[in-house]
């Protein structure tokens, strides 16, 4: 499928900031151009912590444990998988766990209406409750993604998922009308005026800070020295092999924080459609099967190697952009590429899967790979992590 002029624009500035190109007078200029606006980027970053250090501006505590997950860097980190592992053992130690998101391209409100409350000086519309812990109230299009797939996933336990911009607003909703007593701060390290109690920092080990340039040359939303605000630093995305510069590098800026290794492992093929009876299938089903894939993350080879990984011969592939609204006719178009290919069925991300149609009749099953989290080194250190912040 031939791309348009403007995903085509998107895309080389993309490659650009991810030095995958590197060559040409063209990509030197813009790398150029992008390098000195990253200095205006940093100089913004470092003005908002100083005014915050100094108590100029002012964060507020919620009155409860405030479990901030976050990172240095734009996406790609694997913070949902740790977010729902953390919610998932706080709830199963009693605990009335509340996430807080504001909903990355969730619905808005409409200018109109922000404009006529402004006027008239009427209330502000409450936070969206994607989920009361009961059950699940809010589609993907209207809570967004992530806190979609996260009240889906942990309704069973109880874990309420509450969306708002305005964080701290949202908190004190949660704990005041929702009986929350611990609050998770999802991508919240850059989210300075809500009081967190601890910081779990990520970091992707396969890519832990591109160029080491901040945006718009970079990766990076804050510098590499600000390793220094986690507690707790979690290295996604790991194979088990000693990363000595790595951890090097971390101690230069960061002491004393717990290092904790983890992987996103997958565990499942899971069905997109129920309709049908179909259910889970184990990940031997992949080994010399031919899928087609498609997706719309900020790392999809990482997801297309898990299916290969399990012997799967991907047939045909097609990536989308980070968070991708798919249309009829982008799903009409992959599902007849993957028939003509003669793939056996398609597969995609749990993520993508929240923003497809539910009521698609398509010529070939379609599964998501179902992601968990698994800690690989200091497991001990992890449980006693929930042991502290549940105490």
């Amino acid at each position: 499928m031939t791309e348009k002029p403007a995903e085509r624009f998107a895309r080389f500035i993309k490659d650009v900031i991810y030095d995958a190109r590197t060559e040409g007078k063209l990509v030197q200029a813009v790398a150029r151009v992008l390098y000195y606006f990253s200095f205006v980027f940093k100089a913004i970053v470092k003005l908002r912590f100083w005014l915050y250090e100094k108590r100029i501006l002012h964060d507020t505590p919620l009155g409860c444990r405030v479990i901030v997950v976050g990172n240095l860097t734009m996406g790609g980190t694997g913070k949902t998988p740790v977010v729902e592992k953390m919610a998932r053992v706080m709830a199963s130690h009693g605990r009335k766990v509340a996430i807080l998101s504001r909903g990355y391209k969730s619905k808005k409100e409409p200018f109109y209406k922000k404009w006529w409350r402004f006027v008239t000086q009427a209330p502000r519309p409450l936070p969206r409750v994607v989920s009361d812990g009961n059950e699940v109230l809010l589609p993907s299009s209207v809570a967004g993604d992530e806190p979609y797939m996260l009240a889906r996933n942990l309704v069973k336990y109880g874990v309420r998922v509450v969306v708002d911009r305005d964080r701290v607003y949202a908190g004190m909703y949660a704990i005041r009308n929702l009986g929350a007593d611990i609050i998770i701060l999802d991508d919240g390290l850059q989210y300075l005026p809500l009081k967190g109690s601890l910081n779990l920092l990520l970091v992707d080990k396969t890519n832990p800070f591109g160029n080491h340039c901040v945006i718009p040359r970079g990766i990076l939303r804050e510098p590499v020295s600000h390793l220094w605000r986690g507690d707790f630093i979690f290295l996604t995305k790991s194979d088990g092999k000693p990363a000595p510069e790595l951890y090097k590098l971390i101690r230069q800026y960061n002491t004393k924080a717990e290092i904790i290794e983890c992987r996103h492992a997958p565990k499942c093929l899971c069905p997109v459609y129920e309709r049908d009876g179909t259910e889970n299938l184990p990940l031997e089903t992949l080994n010399g099967a031919r899928v087609a894939t498609f997706s719309g993350i900020a790392t999809p080879d990482k997801f297309e190697a898990f299916v290969m990984q399990y012997g799967a011969s991907i047939v045909y592939n097609r990536r989308f952009f980070d968070h991708y609204n798919f249309t009829r006719k982008d799903i009409d178009a992959v599902f007849s590429a993957a028939v003509e290919a003669d793939a056996k069925f398609v597969v995609t991300t749990e993520k993508d899967m929240v923003r497809l149609a539910r009521d698609l009749e398509l010529p070939l099953p379609l599964y998501f790979l179902r992601l968990e989290i698994e800690i690989l080194s200091d497991k001990e250190s992890f449980d006693a992590a929930v042991e502290r912040i549940c105490n």
